[in-house]
């Protein structure tokens, strides 16, 4: 759901419709952040006239503020759309500019430092340490379920386990014509 690493900074749980974005924290770990929390705390840093040592914090990049910002944690399965997704990831992962995924949390028996992580469409999965910080995602559904306005649904629940369908944001329904897919 959140990280282990981020046990130590404010969290909550992340709503419905609520648009992300991935975030450093000032323990190196990166998760998702609220883009309102994070303009907060940048408009607190801006303040004119500011001492040494903040001039010097602010230098070496670590923020004793940003422990204001709360990590947003999201439950596994749950759908979101990832936005704006940078070219040599696509390559790599073979997906589109804007993509469906299902949060997923890897197997730490498997040696996963980090386990929070997005399953593609494709089967393909990506750790949120592996995505740029700045990208944008929006929450669908935290139940790993998304029912459109036209009656569509993306994510089909097969043997207990979420499966999402792909996911453009250019269409009006915002799930592509190939419909659900199954294992």
């Amino acid at each position: 759901m959140c990280d282990y690493s981020l046990g130590s900074i404010p969290n909550r749980l992340a709503a419905e419709g609520e648009e992300l974005v991935v975030h450093r924290f000032p323990t190196g770990t990166t998760g998702l952040a609220c883009p309102a929390d994070l303009e907060q705390r940048a408009s607190r840093s801006a303040t004119p006239g500011k001492k040494l040592w903040r001039r010097i914090v602010d230098t070496l990049g670590y923020d004793f503020e940003d422990q204001t910002v709360p990590a947003i944690c999201i439950p596994p399965g749950a759908f979101l759309i990832l936005k704006d997704i940078p070219k040599n990831v696509r390559r790599k992962y073979d997906v589109q500019p804007e993509e469906g995924v299902t949060f997923i949390q890897l197997d730490a028996t498997m040696g996963a430092a980090y386990r929070d992580a997005f399953r593609f469409h494709n089967g393909r999965e990506i750790r949120i340490q592996d995505l740029p910080r700045g990208l944008r995602i929006e929450v669908l559904s935290l139940a790993g379920v998304a029912e459109f306005d036209d009656g569509t649904m993306a994510g089909v629940v097969s043997a207990g386990e979420t499966v999402p369908v792909p996911i453009t944001a250019q269409r009006a329904d915002r799930v592509n014509a190939g419909g659900s897919r199954t294992r």
